[in-house]
């Protein structure tokens, strides 16, 4: 539809919003047409102490407000959403590109920092039938980002809270937006006289030991200029709250250091916003009109040596700042270089727990992001991660990275296989699993950094004539690069590191985590996940159904199909003369079409270790007889198969009758292998969800990438929860040799359903079951009583993805 001369010709949405603006009634409201709006940016930002100003009547435990643009096709116009609207965006089922009905706007009257009249959006239906598809189509004939705006065009600033930014959608540590500057802004500040920028250049130079006995000394205006090299840059931090109004709550800490001490600098408010994207280690500063206090570190450790800190502020005074070209750096000031401790990947085998390190690798696996909630004194933070696979020709063993937000959202959003990857000042994390068997992995520190190919970002780093960089260039020079690119994945799920494979073991390393949980409960924790928020849950559970899916039959489920299918609320208990694990009937297919034959094929030979670790699953004593205590003995169930049975054919509102879980594995589940010829357009397929409308097409071709070679296929499991019924539907993705879950534990098992369950996958000894031959033994698990480990992630909308990592057979 294109946009027409005159808005009033046939701009619904015009019509409709110019009745608030003639009304004279404040609290009058005004509805939408029948023809449907769409949501074409949606942005985040903090709540101030004004928000009961702006939405008295609005009750939300979220710290969070979001604005939207809308249109029609006509016209667009900037709005403010009601808080009640929140729920819906934490669970992605209001979103960028949704279809919305029956929206009802109110006035919100003339904003200053609005730069005229605004309206709230207070109420709406997200039309589940039209999806991103649909707003695709409704626009495909005009430009979204030249459509007029009704009235003046509005504020970049957000509309119901005096912020001077918007966050990102997901998390609150990244920087987002133009606002953040890429480029320096002038060396002085506006107003400045010539006299007082002649006087800062010529300020002596003062070093930073002078500069710390002068501040011990008892003097508080210290004169004179400091020169310093950046050697690390924290990531951003958001320090705003609802019952605070600072507009721009942001602070950022660099540590410098000149040839006499290293100290922290501190950057406040709107100096973030200037100089955080500017600065970057390496780089060599003048710092003039700061202040200087004790460290915080110095308060806060007992009997310390006492330091200083530089804060740098936009007022009270000015601080100025400016990055000294290198030919202009003084040997003079003995500035001391980039610290770096590169390890390899067999060097990390042997290090100890929480040592700091670089490392350089290729990138094979870069995985989905994910969510994770973090408490921070009275709220509820998320912090965004994705798992990260590097290979650096030293060890059979990848470099694995759990990479949080560092200071360079721009490079991580576009880190791909195939690229070589650096990543400084990280933390190894060792885990124990058993009693001999140790898994590493990496993780941030808050001044961790990364660089990748293909971003820009390497040539500004004087790394590459140390000496195990050029190990890993020669290293480079003879890789299989088909061979990598073959083995290369991005995307799907990912768990790591691998969970013990003894219940006992299990219990022991749970640190005091919350015990089992209902059916009911977990139904209800799950309701309360939002976007990709990925949590973990432990539940007595029997097995009722299962089935095989190959390769070939997943990975083509379009956005637009229902997430799972109901199934009847009435699933009786199961015995053991059960028939359910027969030949499936059509709609509970062990193989798909044309797949019967290839199913029975072996699969690939596993890779041949040495068995350094009996089985575990027998060490049971008194934790073993109390499990049994509190799911009762196996002759209660005879006793109460008809109450259980009666209880089954109860209202659908019944707990027992919800299936939570998807019955159909979901595209953002499965690993895709790597295209390097569309490498920018799949890193945007496997992101989360995109905050503008220009974004959404390669945000969903996800389903045009095939499942990675590695992976084979999966079991979709039924499983009943002891406690009350729940009805479970689960993903399990046996770790096999050679796919992307393998965990590569020295210990042989039998292959059988008890030992494949508890292991998280086949043996490395033998070679696995055929899915058809496994499926035939499923009687084995008929009324068998599981603990069963499962990992649950909001996929958006309805989806609940719930895997298995574990199931941990109770002894009778």
């Amino acid at each position: 539809m294109a946009a027409p001369s005159s808005l009033s010709d046939g701009c619904a949405l015009e019509r409709c919003l110019n009745r608030l603006t003639a009304a004279s009634s404040p609290s009058l409201k005004a509805k939408s047409q029948a023809e449907p709006l769409y949501m074409i940016s949606l942005e985040r930002y903090g709540r101030d102490p004004l928000f009961g100003v702006h939405f008295p009547d609005s009750i939300s435990e979220s710290e969070s407000l979001f604005d939207a643009v809308l249109t029609d096709g006509h016209c667009r116009v900037k709005v403010a959403l009601d808080p009640s609207l929140n729920k819906l965006i934490h669970r992605n089922q209001l979103r960028c590109g949704s279809a919305l009905r029956n929206v009802v706007f109110s006035a919100g009257g003339d904003d200053s920092q609005a730069q005229g009249r605004t309206f709230t959006v207070c109420s709406l239906e997200v039309d589940s039938l039209c999806g991103v598809d649909a707003a695709l189509r409704a626009l495909s004939s005009v430009t979204v980002s030249s459509l007029p705006w009704l009235g003046s065009e509005p504020s970049s600033l957000p509309l119901r809270a005096r912020r001077s930014t918007y966050l990102p959608l997901w998390n609150n540590h990244d920087f987002t937006g133009d606002v953040w500057r890429d480029t320096p802004p002038s060396e002085h500040g506006e107003g400045e006289s010539e006299d007082e920028a002649a006087e800062a250049a010529g300020r002596p130079v003062l070093s930073l030991a002078e500069l710390r006995r002068r501040f011990l000394k008892g003097s508080t205006r210290p004169r004179g200029s400091l020169c310093v090299r950046i050697l690390h840059k924290s990531r951003l931090m958001y320090y705003g709250k609802a019952e605070q109004s600072c507009e721009c709550p942001y602070k950022a800490e660099l540590q410098v250091a000149d040839g006499s001490l290293s100290v922290c600098v501190v950057l406040w408010n709107t100096v973030c916003l200037d100089w955080y994207r500017c600065l970057q280690p390496g780089q060599v500063l003048r710092l003039s009109r700061y202040r200087v206090k004790e460290s915080y570190s110095s308060r806060s450790a007992h009997n310390a040596e006492p330091n200083i800190e530089i804060s740098l502020n936009s007022r009270n005074p000015s601080a100025e700042v400016s990055i000294i070209p290198k030919q202009q750096v003084s040997p003079q000031w003995s500035l001391p270089s980039l610290p770096h401790n590169f390890l390899c990947g067999k060097e990390l085998l042997s290090c100890p727990p929480s040592n700091i390190c670089d490392v350089i690798g290729v990138v094979t696996f870069v995985g989905r992001q994910e969510r994770v909630r973090k408490k921070d004194g009275q709220r509820t933070e998320f912090e965004e991660y994705r798992w990260l696979r590097l290979e650096d020709g030293t060890s059979d063993q990848p470099i694995t990275i759990k990479l949080f937000s560092t200071s360079q959202p721009e490079i991580q959003s576009r880190i791909q296989p195939m690229a070589l990857l650096v990543s400084t000042r990280l933390k190894l994390i060792r885990n124990t699993v058993g009693r001999a068997t140790a898994f590493e992995y990496l993780t941030n520190t808050p001044i961790t950094q990364v660089y990748c190919t293909g971003t820009g970002s390497h040539p500004v780093m004087p790394y590459r004539r140390l000496r195990p960089i050029r190990q890993f260039l020669q290293w480079l020079k003879e890789v299989d690069e088909a061979s990598m690119l073959d083995r290369a994945v991005i995307g799907g799920c990912f768990s790591y590191p691998p969970l013990p494979i003894s219940l006992q073991s299990f219990m022991d390393n749970r640190g005091g985590e919350a015990g089992f949980i209902s059916g009911g409960e977990m139904k209800l924790q799950c309701d309360r996940l939002h976007y990709r928020e990925k949590r973990r849950f432990a539940v007595l559970c029997t097995i009722t159904a299962a089935c095989y899916h190959s390769r070939e039959d997943s990975g083509r489920m379009r956005y637009s199909d229902p997430p799972s299918a109901q199934l009847s609320p009435r699933v009786p208990r199961q015995k053991e003369s059960s028939d359910l694990f027969r030949t499936p009937t059509k709609r509970k297919l062990i193989f798909t079409a044309g797949t019967a034959s290839s199913a029975r094929k072996r699969l690939a030979p596993p890779l041949q270790q040495a068995s350094t670790e009996e089985d575990l699953e027998n060490e049971f004593s008194l934790f073993d007889g109390a499990l049994e205590f509190l799911v009762g003995e196996e002759e209660d169930d005879d006793e109460d198969d008809d109450e259980d049975n009666e209880s089954f054919s109860t209202a659908p509102t019944s707990p027992m009758s919800y299936h939570l879980g998807l019955t159909r594995v979901a595209m953002e589940t499965l690993p895709r292998s790597f295209c390097y010829e569309r490498r920018h357009v799949q890193a945007a397929a496997v992101g989360m969800q995109t905050s503008s409308f220009h974004k959404l097409l390669p945000h969903r071709e996800l389903e045009t990438f095939s499942p990675a070679h590695c992976y084979t296929g999966y079991f979709t499991l039924t499983m009943k929860a002891l406690s009350d019924g729940v009805m479970l539907d689960v993903l399990f993705l046996p770790a096999t040799p050679g796919n992307l879950h393998w965990r590569p534990l020295p210990i042989t098992h039998d292959n059988t359903w008890d030992s494949v369950l508890s292991h998280g996958g086949f043996s490395p000894h033998a070679p696995p079951p055929t899915p058809a031959d496994l499926i035939a033994t499923a009687t084995q698990l008929t009324n068998r009583r599981l603990v069963c480990v499962l990992e649950a992630c909001a996929l958006g909308g309805d989806k609940v993805e719930l895997i298995l990592n574990r199931a941990f057979p109770l002894r009778s």
